[in-house]
């Protein structure tokens, strides 16, 4: 299964206190495959280095780098779908690009995908993504 996870996911996931860690440690166990970009990469760093610190943002960094179940994805089109955050748009794209089965975050920015019919992505909230990987 291959998933791209928003920052909000992965800053909600990481806390070994987190309601939502099962989606982190799912991914060490490589229970699904994690599809990046280098931006959105780069986005997790500085996002966990703010709301952590750098030291955090580099272990994390460094672990879903040697992951085996990671997916780079180059992106060749950029689709623009999102308007009130441009910046969540490069989740839609690495979705559309790595033909992932879903893309997971809280935002609700992403609720404008529920009446675009194409390109038709699958995105789901981080509760409805822990039932998945908890069925499996």
């Amino acid at each position: 299964m291959k998933i791209v996870l928003d920052t909000n996911v992965i800053l909600s996931s990481i806390s070994p206190h987190s309601p939502y860690r099962v989606i982190f440690d799912k991914f060490e166990k490589g229970e699904y495959t994690l599809c990046l970009t280098t931006e959105i990469l780069l986005e997790y760093e500085e996002k966990l280095a703010s709301n952590f610190s750098p030291k955090v943002a580099e272990l994390t960094i460094g672990a879903m780098l040697l992951k085996s179940n990671v997916q780079f994805t180059e992106v060749y089109f950029k689709w623009q779908l999102i308007y009130r955050d441009l910046d969540d748009n490069k989740f839609i794209d690495s979705a559309i690009a790595s033909n992932a089965h879903y893309l997971v975050t809280n935002d609700k920015h992403f609720n404008i995908l529920k009446s675009i019919q194409f390109p038709r992505i699958r995105v789901l909230r981080m509760t409805e993504f822990i039932e998945i990987l908890q069925s499996q």
